[in-house]
């Protein structure tokens, strides 16, 4: 069982990293946050060349409050606990079926040969993450 687990979780990396999925887990909001009250405390000081200028400094503060926050999946897949691991595991062997594989190898071949299983199983895994992690998904460009 312990070997399938490993599968299913090096499988949803592989996904992941297909699709060069982020996530930021709480904290977007306190850069947005940041960004705009400066931008709002410059534009009552300075008018609008205030805002401008507030807007910038509250941007850099904004990063700097965010940065780090932002992993890609197949990093918070690998960091999940051992339940978190188990209830994915369960998603996504719930739609694989009765598909049998010998090793994670053949296990991702069936898969990414598979284009309707392949965006179910994304499908799924993005699931998992903004319900059970609520975390926010992004593709990096």
């Amino acid at each position: 069982m312990y070997h399938r687990l490993e599968d299913i979780m090096k499988l949803s990396c592989e996904l992941s990293a297909d699709k060069q999925i982020q996530t930021t887990v709480k904290g977007s909001a306190k850069g947005a946050a940041a960004a705009g009250s400066l931008a709002f405390a410059g534009g009552l000081v300075g008018g609008p060349l205030g805002i401008a200028v507030g807007g910038a400094i509250g941007g850099l503060l904004g990063c700097w409050l965010t940065s780090g926050e932002f992993k890609p999946l197949p990093q918070v897949i690998m960091e999940l606990s051992s339940h978190q691991q188990q209830k994915l595991y369960e998603d996504l062997v719930a739609i694989l079926g009765d598909i049998q594989w010998t090793d994670v190898a053949q296990l991702t071949t069936l898969v990414l040969s598979n284009s309707t299983l392949k965006q179910q199983l994304t499908a799924a895994l993005l699931g998992f993450v903004t319900k059970e992690l609520q975390a926010k998904v992004h593709y990096v460009d």
